[in-house]
């Protein structure tokens, strides 16, 4: 199994035990970030659009609200109108202001939003073991439990003490 330095080509050693788990880690984050582009591409999707679809199919009937819609994203998106303004022009969500609030815009998915997505769930749903299955189930077990760990005191500092009532507030 080649390691890190031989695929970034890098001669001196890391400087750290934790620099290399980290730059690892990124790297993997990469691979498999890009494997699971070019599936999604296949529908004419990026995986962002793909992961809003996705949490919006969750929150059927009533929609979310684009700081909603970025809560729940696996990564951070900075411009979350424009994505849902890409998605609003290619017919797969619909969006509609607030009654009580009209700078509250709700996003809801559409029919051939959800029609695509039924089209791809077999593929996607394949795609994890696909890309991890060669891993047995106690390493993936110690796996998410580790990325788990790794991101609890990041999360913790990042997470700002209103968010859980800001989200509630929301719906």
């Amino acid at each position: 199994m080649a390691g890190l330095k031989l695929e970034i080509v890098q001669e001196p050693p890391f400087s750290s035990v934790e620099e290399e788990a980290f730059l690892n880690l990124l790297r993997t984050a990469d691979c498999l970030q890009r494997a699971f582009h070019l599936h999604t591409r296949e529908w004419g999707l990026t995986s962002t659009q793909y992961n809003v679809l996705r949490i919006l199919r969750g929150a059927q009937p009533h929609g979310l609200t684009c700081s909603a819609i970025g809560s729940r994203m696996i990564a951070a998106e900075p411009d979350i109108t424009r994505l849902l303004a890409r998605l609003k022009a290619l017919k797969l969500v619909r969006q509609r202001r607030d009654s009580h609030d009209r700078r509250v815009v709700w996003t809801v998915i559409s029919e051939p939003g959800l029609d695509l997505l039924h089209r791809m769930d077999p593929a996607i749903r394949n795609l994890p073991a696909k890309l991890l299955g060669h891993l047995d189930r106690a390493k993936l077990v110690a796996f998410v439990r580790l990325l788990e760990l790794a991101r609890k005191p990041i999360q913790d500092a990042l997470t700002p003490l209103s968010s859980t009532a800001a989200g509630a507030a929301e719906r």
